[in-house]
């Protein structure tokens, strides 16, 4: 065992750790751990048009929350801090209130179509009095009306596998591949015509 903090420490607790040895996987994630651990810095992001935050209460009680706007809405402040604007929903203000006693959260993308999902862990703050950084991280021709930014520090991340993700399609690009077949084969079939014509 070792005193050293490791990234994965922020999901991985005692009691994980302890169910990880009892099923047979502890041996896999020590050696990850050997290596240094989860990222803690942005290496990535996609163009990502949606997020689910979660958040908890001062006493616990967990929520989640989907956040989503113009592909690239989440944005990176710097290496180990993303921004979006937070717009306008029902009102129920249940992540702001919780981030207010309890700044511990979480984010989760998944890319359905590349079955691929990224779990962030670290601290998130609401940003309500700077009308620049809201009006910088609003995307680009976005219509709804932000109401605050919402800064998110890494303290960890890690990518999982795509086992169990099932693939799906968003449907403009379904209805993208659909009109590039419709318009192949208006071409192909007039091309079809032509050769007709001439024999």
């Amino acid at each position: 065992m070792t005193d050293r903090s490791l990234s994965s420490d922020v999901a991985f607790t005692p009691a994980v750790k302890a169910l990880q040895q009892r099923k047979g996987s502890r041996g896999g994630y020590r050696r990850m751990e050997e290596t240094g651990g989860w990222e803690t810095t942005v290496t990535f992001l996609a163009e990502r048009d949606s997020v689910f935050l979660a958040t908890a209460s001062a006493d616990g009680q967990p929520y989640i929350q989907h956040r989503g706007g113009a592909a690239g809405f989440l944005r990176v402040i710097d290496e180990r801090t993303l921004g979006f604007a937070d717009f306008r929903g029902n009102r129920q203000y249940v992540s702001l209130g919780n981030l207010s006693e309890n700044p511990k959260a979480y984010l989760f993308l998944i890319d359905y179509a590349r079955r691929q999902r990224i779990k962030i862990w670290g601290t998130a703050r609401v940003v309500e009095d700077d009308p620049a950084l809201i009006e910088r991280l609003r995307p680009e021709g976005y219509a709804g009306t932000p109401e605050q930014a919402i800064l998110f520090e890494i303290a960890a991340w890690d990518a999982n596998c795509p086992q169990h993700i099932p693939q799906l399609i968003a449907a403009k690009d379904v209805a993208a591949a659909l009109a590039e077949r419709d318009r192949r084969i208006l071409v192909l079939e007039a091309e079809l015509a032509r050769a007709r014509a001439m024999a």
